[in-house]
């Protein structure tokens, strides 16, 4: 596969996930004074309306989705809705940065899960750095620790939720658009926050100018974040893309610092430190093994 072509997925992958935490920092600053799911559907009324309009212009409407094309967006939809939950329900009640540090398995799960689902190679040394990873995920969320709370477990259902999310859009056919499979992802989250608004009773108010203005960067972010992850994840190799994610990382420990305060403690910092430097170990051996094997089969040779 062309280095271009795994360059565009990488850049994707990094605006992404840069998208996303501006997203995050936003939704939390906007917390306090408005009900959970409220928040989440105006956010996603907003983030749906700039779609639709999107993939209407684009003429990405009239575009005919295959049964298992639809099934794969129902698939993500779901992921991505329950994900949104278990995420902003942690966000909420964790410091920023220690929750983006939990993320950060992202890499290592869905290496695993390209493994088991698309039957992708992973040789001794890569799995070994995936357990190595968790390991230092477990660091992070420290359980029968001070540092542990349920929230951490939130943390770490997001996890496996964006990680099934990011398959389903890995098996999508190439010709399905970004648009139309942000859209539904973005309806989903919608509706599921508008059920559990109605099922919690909750009391809506009126936002103030700075709330409004915040739930609306968000939904800009997050509109970016939706089409460029789906687009990243449908181009280049998982291997070379996945760990453009630790993107995140940075970006988490600057607001969390510049806006709120905060600073890990140096337990979640190892941690984290650990579960990144797997993944960079993840790409150097997938970039190491594709590169092997593209020299030997240059020679007419099998690699071993």
């Amino acid at each position: 596969m062309a280095f271009t072509e795994n360059l565009r997925a990488a850049l994707l992958i990094a605006t992404s996930m840069s998208a996303f935490t501006i997203n995050d920092a936003m939704m939390k600053l906007a917390a306090p004074d408005l009900p959970f799911f409220q928040q989440i559907f105006m956010r996603g009324f907003l983030i749906s309306l700039g779609l639709y309009l999107l993939a209407r212009l684009s003429g990405h409407m009239a575009y005919q989705i295959s049964q298992r094309d639809r099934r794969l967006s129902l698939v993500r939809t779901a992921a991505e809705s329950i994900g949104t939950f278990f995420f902003l329900t942690a966000l909420f009640s964790l410091p920023f940065a220690n929750l983006s540090a939990i993320l950060q398995a992202l890499p290592l799960t869905v290496t695993l899960a390209a493994v088991l689902f698309f039957g992708e190679t992973v040789g001794w040394r890569r799995i070994a750095a995936i357990i190595v990873g968790f390991i230092g995920v477990a660091i992070i969320i420290r359980p029968g620790f001070d540092g542990f709370t349920l929230y951490s477990l939130f943390g770490v259902a997001t996890v496996i939720a964006v990680t099934i999310r990011d398959m389903a859009a890995r098996g999508l056919s190439s010709t399905v658009p970004s648009s139309r499979v942000a859209l539904a992802s973005s309806l989903g989250v919608t509706a599921l926050a508008a059920i559990g608004s109605l099922v919690m009773g909750e009391t809506w108010v009126l936002p103030n100018l700075n709330e409004a203005a915040l739930l609306t960067g968000a939904a800009l972010c997050l509109m970016i974040g939706y089409i460029t992850a789906v687009a990243g994840m449908r181009s280049g190799e998982i291997g070379f893309v996945a760990p453009f994610r630790y993107t995140s990382l940075l970006v988490a420990l600057i607001i969390g610092f510049v806006v709120f305060d905060e600073w890990p403690d140096p337990l979640t910092l190892l941690g984290a430190a650990i579960v990144v430097a797997t993944g960079l170990f993840t790409i150097y051996r997938e970039r190491a093994t594709t590169s092997g094997t593209s020299a030997l089969s240059a020679k007419g040779m099998r690699p071993r």
